[in-house]
């Protein structure tokens, strides 16, 4: 446990950081969930639709540092595979 005034500071500062970080991972994860879902189901339409939606929230969390600029864009290619492979 944090013994001086600064690294008492810091805990919080830190925790509060990673409260903010939870929110938006979750936050663009649900979105991805929501173009699985459309795509399990088998709507392209609606797949592509919240594919656009869902890459816009996983690039907003890349730069805000929360994940790595590959790790987002090939999470988007293999949805984006299996939407044009959707009959």
């Amino acid at each position: 446990m944090a013994n001086t005034k600064s690294a008492k500071g810091k805990v919080r500062e830190i925790s509060k950081k990673t409260d903010i970080n939870k929110s938006v991972r979750n936050r663009y994860r649900t979105y991805i969930k929501k173009v699985e879902l459309n795509i399990v189901k088998g709507d392209k339409a609606k797949a592509r639709e919240s594919l656009k939606q869902a890459e816009s929230e996983m690039m907003s969390a890349v730069s805000k540092k929360i994940v790595h600029k590959n790790t987002a864009s090939r999470k988007i290619s293999r949805l984006s595979s299996q939407i044009k492979s959707l009959k």
